[in-house]
């Protein structure tokens, strides 16, 4: 196998011509029959591909098969990768998808139970019932509090919460990860808020109720 060195820590590789053109290099190797070269994809994206796939599902055996699979699909369908985007844009686009067919096989989402949040997380809540423009929403309680209540949600609003509210991803980056367009990425956000204000709301009536 030929070797290559290792990536550098902090390098944005997007933007990094070298480091792309090296990848090209890569993807060529294997699809001339050397699929040991493959690895090096693997070791460079494990670790991106493993975050994502636990930030969405929440048993640890989900993610670990979720992985798996987009290395798999990844392998299978390497030549339709196209140069002009690059391999890390295309990967994460199957690391979405994969991502989202395992949170459609749920059977049942879990409900936000009340009793479980911390005491900053139940003072940010009473306080947004008394003021929502000063309760900050980029407090760590506020961010934790939507994590928790996203458990709840459908798997494409879920995803749809993190990608725009959480990573703050537009929908046209969104479009491009999950192949839905524009317009169709802002109806599921729209959905998706929706969806979330509904717990929330039900979780300020539960403290009303205390």
């Amino acid at each position: 196998m030929q070797q290559y060195s290792p990536v550098t820590s902090g390098r944005q590789t997007e933007t990094d011509p070298a480091y792309q053109a090296e990848e090209e290099v890569i993807v060529g190797r294997v699809l001339r029959g050397e699929v040991d070269e493959f690895a090096l994809l693997i070791e460079r994206y494990q670790v991106k591909v493993s975050a994502m796939a636990r930030r969405y599902l929440l048993r640890e055996e989900d993610a670990e098969d979720a992985i798996q699979t987009v290395f798999i699909k990844a392998f299978q369908r390497l030549k339709d990768w196209r140069r002009e985007a690059p391999f890390e844009h295309w990967l994460s686009r199957i690391a979405v998808r994969v991502c989202l067919d395992k949170l459609r096989k749920e059977k049942r989402r879990p409900e936000v139970l009340f009793s479980d949040f911390s005491a900053e997380e139940e003072d940010w809540v009473v306080h947004f019932r008394i003021s929502p423009i000063a309760a900050s929403s980029r407090s760590g309680a506020a961010r934790e509090l939507v994590r928790r209540a996203m458990e709840s949600l459908s798997p494409e609003a879920r995803l749809m919460v993190d990608l725009f509210e959480i990573q703050g991803k537009t929908a046209r980056e969104i479009s491009a990860l999950t192949g839905w367009s524009v317009a169709g990425v802002k109806m599921r956000a729209f959905r998706a808020r929706l969806q979330l204000k509904k717990v929330l709301k039900k979780l300020m009536n539960r403290i009303d109720l205390a």
